[in-house]
């Protein structure tokens, strides 16, 4: 039986076109499908199970996944009784399937509850709708979700009287009890919802609550009756109807193409999935509905131009091709004197040599030599790896409150010895590391005064947090740690507290963005892919990191004296994190970095995030454990190294 699913239903709100392609084998999917690996990066197995405890002497509907009728039928004798609470309740109306997190049923009176592993602030009232009505777009899928769960379940049940409500983490709330998080252990069978291990089945003995539901029904009834439109500007009903008929009959949609959803559009097949006979679902709505050939595809697409804003724009008046915008459709003013590439010239830039075929860099050479002469020597190279949980770890801490469990730290001398002079890991169960953290980094940083780079604002976003973190503590050395903190970062935006230190950490990633293009980037501004870029267009750094580490005077703390950086096959330079082993022998480190980025505000780094959650509710033995405290430490000891490989390009790159 084909039928319309919640997921199916939000697949197909991003796209129409997605649900002919959904699960079938023979079209690349380039999302991460494997929904364990989502919930566990989430955090979402431990909050589904405390929100079940907060609803005590529930039925759990555990059967086969994707039998249907059986699913309903149980559910539905258990629906018979005046007053139940069921886990994973099941409904089937039409074609239609949904599966409730929680259901209370009192009667007619029923409380439909979804379960997110996410923050909020109860004080904000304009969580869920903006100011001006609008649903805000972070949330919008997930509301979408419970008015099509409340909509089949009243299908179903036409007399029912039914409550929508949304259950998160309460970021306002501080943990109680030591070790929440760890009160649910994960196994490989929590994909099937049956693999969470209790170590407390007493929710009194979990403290106070730090999940809360909000009642939203409101806004559900808002997206029934049209004041929120579902797609385009179909009502809700017809919306499903639409979706439902094209999926269940395994159709496509005559759905036009739009710049927002197929810049993300998980179909697009690689040379590598061409190659094992996979096809593209992208390229096949393109060639329906613009009837493009093969060369079409071959052509440099608006999709790639980095922070294209005017994309839907363009798309509107059928421009898809970088050679076919002009100075104009960018906003591009070239009379317009920076002393930085602004956002539209960097734009420009990557358009010509696109179209132009020119591999060459690009740099402001006078203006990057003048920001490079600013820096003081020796140069300190940093890198943070971090975690967020829905549910704490640590006593006295908020749902996703910031962690952070380790550094690397390279130094390079102004006579261009390289030293990997200093690393801090903390992965032990249960232990909050931040404290420690600070302390080791002090450490490293407070022997003189050279310059410390970052790349991105995350460790000085992290700063700031454990500086507020320290405020509200006890700790002996919290002035001194405070003050070093200060005396090495910016204060943020919202922060209380103002300052702004001369020594605070350069943003290498900004410096890129003000000064500099390589065209092997494509235009993504990720260490990962300017790593390889520039080992590519750099043959002083191709013949110096050509040698092993040892012979080139480079210490490392994690790989020996004969490791090798550099490795072309084909005439292409290998990605050096390519050559390092995996994170996780049951998943590539590709899939996890995947998974993290469909989640909100995680960037770069998700394996060693996904490392730290693991090593902190999954039982594993102490090899396992071993070997993934080896990755994590090789990982960040090449991103602090990358930042050195892009200091002495930069360097080059001025002569």
């Amino acid at each position: 039986m084909r039928v319309l699913t919640k997921s199916r239903f939000k697949l197909g709100l991003e796209c129409p076109n997605k649900l002919y392609y959904t699960r079938k084998d023979e079209y690349a999917n380039q999302k991460n499908e494997d929904t364990f690996l989502k919930a566990l990066a989430a955090g979402g197995f431990q909050v589904e199970e405390l929100a079940r405890m907060m609803h005590t002497g529930g039925i759990l509907i555990d059967g086969e996944r994707s039998d249907y009728e059986a699913l309903w039928r149980e559910t539905k004798q258990l629906l018979a009784q005046e007053n139940i609470t069921i886990y994973e309740a099941a409904f089937l109306h039409e074609h239609l399937f949904i599966r409730t997190d929680i259901l209370v049923k009192k009667g007619n009176h029923v409380k439909l509850i979804e379960v997110k592993s996410k923050s909020y602030d109860p004080n904000d009232d304009y969580i869920f709708v903006g100011k001006r009505g609008e649903l805000d777009s972070k949330w919008k899928p997930y509301l979408y979700d419970v008015a099509f769960q409340k909509y089949v379940m009243q299908s179903c049940f036409p007399e029912w009287k039914i409550s929508s409500y949304m259950m998160m983490a309460d970021k306002t709330k501080k943990a109680t009890v030591n070790g929440l998080n760890q009160m649910f252990r994960i196994t490989r069978k929590a994909g099937n919802r049956t693999g969470i291990v209790k170590l407390e089945n007493d929710i009194n003995n979990l403290g106070k609550p730090i999940l809360r539901s909000e009642n939203i029904d409101d806004i559900v009834e808002g997206i029934e009756n049209g004041k929120h439109k579902a797609l385009d500007q179909r009502s809700f009903e017809e919306t499903i109807a639409y979706l439902k008929e094209h999926y269940v009959k395994d159709k496509k949609t005559s759905w036009t193409p739009h710049f927002s959803a197929c810049k993300k559009c998980e179909f697009k097949a690689s040379q590598e999935d061409l190659d094992q006979g996979k096809k593209s679902g992208f390229e096949e709505c393109f060639k329906i509905h613009y009837h493009w050939s093969t060369t079409h595809f071959s052509k440099a697409m608006l999709f790639n131009i980095w922070d294209f804003r005017r994309g839907d724009s363009m798309f509107g008046q059928s421009k898809f091709f970088m050679e076919e915008l002009t100075e104009d459709d960018i906003g591009y003013d070239p009379e317009k004197v920076h002393s930085t590439i602004s956002r539209t010239e960097r734009q420009w830039i990557q358009i010509c040599k696109e179209v132009e075929g020119d591999s060459t860099t690009y740099v402001l050479k006078d203006e990057l030599k003048e920001e490079m002469e600013k820096w003081i020597f020796p140069l300190h190279f940093i890198d943070f790896e971090t975690n967020t949980a829905a549910l704490p770890f640590h006593v006295n801490r908020s749902p996703y409150e910031q962690i952070a469990f380790q550094f690397s730290h390279h130094i390079y001398q102004e006579n261009g010895t390289i030293d990997h002079a200093n690393e801090y890991i903390n992965c032990t169960p249960g232990e909050f590391p931040n404290f420690h953290f600070i302390r080791a980094l002090k450490t490293a940083l407070d022997n003189d005064n050279g310059t410390i780079f970052m790349f991105s604002p995350h460790e000085n976003t992290v700063l700031n947090k454990i500086y507020y973190q320290l405020l509200n503590s006890d700790e002996d050395d919290k002035v001194e740690l405070m003050g070093f903190i200060q005396s090495i970062s910016r204060s943020s935006d919202k922060s209380a507290v103002k300052w702004n230190s001369s020594r605070a950490m350069v943003d290498l990633r900004k410096v890129v963005v003000d000064y500099y293009y390589n065209p092997y980037t494509k235009g993504s501004n990720s260490l990962k892919m300017i790593l390889p870029a520039i080992l590519h267009s750099d043959t002083g750094l191709q013949r110096k990191y050509a040698h092993a580490i040892g012979d080139i005077g480079i210490s490392s703390k994690n790989f020996d004296s004969t490791h090798r950086w550099l490795s072309i096959q084909n005439g292409k330079v290998k990605n050096p994190y390519k050559l390092l082993p995996p994170i996780f022998e049951e998943w590539l480190d590709e899939m996890v970095e995947d998974t993290i980025s469909e989640l909100d505000d995680v960037a770069d780094g998700g394996a060693a995030m996904m490392a730290y959650s693991k090593m902190q509710y999954m039982d594993m033995t102490q090899r396992e454990r071993e070997e993934i405290k080896t990755a994590l430490l090789r990982y960040c000891e090449l991103d602090t190294l990358a930042m050195v490989m892009l200091y002495e390009h930069f360097v080059a790159s001025c002569k």
